[in-house]
């Protein structure tokens, strides 16, 4: 389960989950670059301050240029990459409500950022990986794929999406010892999640801990064991799956 040395890109880390991810792993030794959208100084300070390595890269996940320079950015400051955590999304930012109330415009953002920034990123990433022999690339998905979450369609649909892309994926690079597995956590107590379900967040955050088996919400640090598991070694025969951090929701 070491990760010390391990060159580790996380996306969406300006902030909640992937705050966590980055301070999480730069604290087991991990060189991390924290790429995000927006300003990620708070979160470099955060990990510097526990003596933590890593590096900021202003990344837009839906365009390929971006996606390419933050790979080259970590090339450039640590020489390899070893894994890669998609986990930069659109979610506090949609608006839910019924299927045929969705605009086009905001179907067509979550699939941009949530399905095409994630092909966008492995892109990037991959060639890095096959030079140095392999890697980890971890998708978040979500319990809104695997249980079918109504009133939010573009962003089930997305995130369905995500499951496919990695087991495809997973097919495609297993020659190059590049492992490519999905968390689908149940909905994480965050600021995005309350943005998402607006004046109904208390009410949807109760009714999803109580179809639980464990009744409690998830808090981001709920995500990090699994993630710890999937960058190391101990994973290496691990790729394609799908793993639930849903406190026991969707049963396989």
């Amino acid at each position: 389960m070491k990760l010390e040395g391990k060159v580790v890109v996380v996306t969406g880390a300006a902030r909640g989950i992937g705050r966590e991810y980055a301070r999480y792993l730069a604290g087991l030794g991990a060189r991390v670059v924290i790429a995000d959208i927006n300003d990620c100084a708070q979160t470099l300070e955060l990990v510097r301050s526990e003596k933590g390595t890593a590096i900021c890269a202003k990344l837009d996940v839906a365009s390929a240029a971006s996606a390419a320079e933050t790979a080259r950015m970590a090339l450039d400051a640590f020489g390899r990459i070893d894994a890669l955590i998609n986990n930069a999304a659109l979610f506090g930012g949609l608006k839910g409500g019924r299927f045929d109330a969705i605009s086009e415009a905001e179907w067509d953002a979550a699939m941009a950022v949530n399905v095409k920034g994630i092909w966008n990123c492995c892109k990037a990433v991959v060639p890095a990986m096959r030079q140095a022999g392999g890697g980890s690339i971890i998708n978040i998905a979500s319990l809104a794929a695997t249980y079918g979450m109504p009133y939010g369609l573009h962003y089930t649909t997305s995130k369905a999406a995500v499951i496919g892309l990695t087991r495809g994926l997973a097919r495609e690079l297993g020659r190059d010892k590049i492992r490519v597995n999905a968390i689908a956590p149940s909905a994480v107590l965050t600021e995005a999640a309350r943005e998402f379900f607006a004046e109904k967040a208390d009410k949807a955050l109760e009714t999803i801990k109580l179809n639980q088996a464990i009744a409690r919400n998830l808090v981001p640090s709920d995500l990090l064991g699994a993630v710890h598991w999937l960058i190391s070694d101990s994973s290496q025969l691990v790729t394609g799956q799908t793993i639930a951090v849903d406190g026991g929701t969707v049963m396989h």
